[in-house]
């Protein structure tokens, strides 16, 4: 198993830039592949981003490439997603989400723009961007 915490929300300004960190404890965490989804009120969870456990594929919302990158340090665990020029319509609640995936296993990209693909998700980090 594995827990699962994010870090690094905030209240900023549209045009600003935040990184989010999602700390995992637990073994194997580069077997895992990793996801970020977002919520906003009123709206169903979406995908946000995504990195294979090995680190070597990427997968982006088609509305963020650009704008967002995701990341990741097997050596400390952690998940990073770099979000720049910051939109009022970023605002959500941000999560963290693992599948145990060992880089032998291949899935196709659209497994991990799937939130039912996850099994262990965190408890979220709000991110709000002002006008």
């Amino acid at each position: 198993q594995v827990q699962l915490v994010e870090s690094g929300g905030g209240l900023v300004q549209a045009g600003d830039s935040l990184s989010l960190s999602c700390a995992a404890s637990g073994r194997a965490f580069s077997s895992y592949a990793v996801g970020w989804f977002r919520q906003a009120p009123g709206k169903e969870r979406e995908f946000v981003a995504a990195i294979s456990s090995s680190g070597g594929s990427q997968y982006y919302r088609d509305s963020l490439k650009g704008r967002f990158t995701i990341s990741r340090d097997n050596a400390k665990n952690t998940v990073y997603l770099q979000m720049n020029t910051l939109e009022p319509e970023d605002t959500a609640v941000y999560y963290c989400t693992a599948r145990f995936s060992p880089p032998h296993a291949t899935y196709s990209g659209g497994y991990y723009r799937t939130r039912d693909w996850y099994d262990y998700w965190g408890q979220g980090t709000q991110v709000t961007v002002s006008a």
